[in-house]
């Protein structure tokens, strides 16, 4: 069973519900993290990882600590084993890689077969973000939800995706696991 987290503040003291908008900083709660990468190739070593790489550097921007990193292939009934058995031991979970229209593509279906809620806007806010460099995201079924006390977020496969959607949603993650933990800071600013 994981502690309970101290309040989110900047890490100079200040209260997140104080801030701007959109600030992009470090914050003082330890957050933890699971990355796992989605690719048949990768899997088997046929593919260089770069997705959860990427992942893992702007996590540790807003200082998330990574506990966990796996390739794992494409297989729905791997992937919901493999999340709910993070789900237990972090705060957070991103997937990247099976979020588009290829037969092979099961990440979103196994995610939304584990979480007990969905959070729509975070992938409709990577969409978006994407649709300003390529109308191909509009294609992406990623999608991102809660599991208990953890936020699970499906992300693209390639790295220039990744680090778009993630750097869209970077910024609300401690609030969102704030609020997830039951933590009371008012979501208005």
């Amino acid at each position: 069973m994981r502690s309970e987290p101290k309040k989110l503040q900047h890490k100079q003291g200040v209260p997140l519900s104080t801030l701007p908008a959109g600030t992009w900083m470090s914050y003082s709660m330890e957050i933890t993290a699971a990355v796992l990468t989605i690719s048949d190739k990768g899997a088997v070593g046929q593919r260089v990882d770069e997705g959860g790489p990427a992942v893992c550097e702007l996590l540790r921007g807003i200082g998330a600590e990574i506990l966990f990193t796996e390739i794992i292939p494409d297989e729905k009934e791997q992937i919901k084993a493999r999340l709910i058995a993070m789900s237990e031991k972090v705060d957070l979970v991103i997937t990247t890689g099976g979020t588009g229209l290829s037969p092979r593509d099961v990440t979103p279906d196994a995610t939304l077969e584990v979480i007990e809620r969905e959070v729509p806007g975070i992938g409709e806010t990577m969409r978006a973000e994407g649709l300003k460099a390529t109308r191909r995201s509009m294609l992406s079924r990623a999608t991102a939800g809660t599991r208990g006390n953890t936020l699970i977020i499906n992300l693209p496969g390639s790295v220039k995706a990744v680090r778009e959607g993630l750097a869209a949603i970077l910024d609300i993650l401690p609030h969102a696991i704030e609020k997830i933990k039951g933590l009371t800071s008012d979501c208005a600013r």
